[in-house]
């Protein structure tokens, strides 16, 4: 599970209801539960995005995709360097034919994919095409996950305004009764708040992590392509490596050099 996604859900949400109740009863916080709110702000929104989805299985399908924030996502640069550069040391001593065994332990589809076009002669030209068509199709398809919060997140704040301006109007309609007008502005107001904290606190976050993740995880299949064309070039393994280091950031690259027993001026 990944850590930093649910504590920082859980303090989002702890300080919040802190500040709500901070001096005063904890009864204070039934003041911001608004079951008509609830509907008009949550359901609004949900419905709106549901009106964008390509269907209602798709819907739901990015609904779920929530739950991949909380997942911890497993991508190693620097083992897929080592990876590659053994990879390359066989293609060298062995020939690239070699490389149709050493596939068969290769956990990752894309790499293995890659290994396999190789072997196959495929021309270095159409290798690059192949693999950047799939990574392009692959970043698509996370951007439309991405796009469903980032609608779902101007969704919130524009129906928490539409469920105050609804409860402004039915205040106006009876302010003939002073006493009414306090309560019913409280309760036009928390559409916003409701509206605000769907935003900030649930799609925003989900959205940026969810931007973090597809980067990191095409960035390791850049390195991949950048690698595969690197072997069926012919390039020493040296040379690979050197190459392949340039997507690490300097303090991972010298972490890098130091696991691999080198020697960092």
């Amino acid at each position: 599970m990944d850590i930093a996604s649910i504590l920082g859900l859980i303090l989002c949400a702890s300080l919040v209801i802190f500040g709500i109740v901070f001096g005063q009863d904890f009864s204070v916080i039934s003041n911001f539960f608004d079951f008509s709110s609830v509907l008009i702000t949550f359901g609004g929104a949900l419905c709106c995005v549901m009106i964008m989805s390509p269907s209602l299985k798709g819907y739901f399908k990015y609904l779920k995709s929530f739950t991949l924030i909380l997942k911890v996502q497993v991508t190693n640069e620097e083992e897929t360097i080592r990876q590659i550069i053994s990879l390359s040391n066989i293609a060298r001593k062995e020939g690239l034919l070699a490389l149709e065994e050493a596939a068969n332990n290769i956990d990752d589809d894309f790499l293995k994919k890659g290994v396999l076009l190789i072997v196959d002669g495929t021309d270095p030209e159409l290798v690059r095409s192949i693999l950047e068509t799939e990574l392009n199709c692959i970043e698509d398809r996370h951007s439309n996950v991405v796009g469903f919060w980032d609608s779902l997140a101007a969704m919130g704040p524009a129906w928490g305004m539409i469920g105050t301006l609804i409860g402004l109007i039915n205040m106006l309609q009876k302010m003939e009764d002073a006493k009414a007008i306090g309560p019913a502005m409280a309760v036009a107001l928390i559409t916003t708040f409701y509206g605000s904290v769907l935003a900030n606190w649930i799609c925003i976050p989900v959205s940026t992590k969810l931007k973090a993740k597809n980067a990191s995880e095409v960035m390791v299949k850049e390195l991949m392509v950048e690698g595969l064309l690197s072997i069926q070039a012919g390039e020493n393994p040296r040379v690979i490596e050197e190459k392949l280091k340039s997507f690490l950031s300097p303090a991972r690259r010298e972490a890098f050099n130091e696991e691999s027993g080198e020697n960092v001026g």
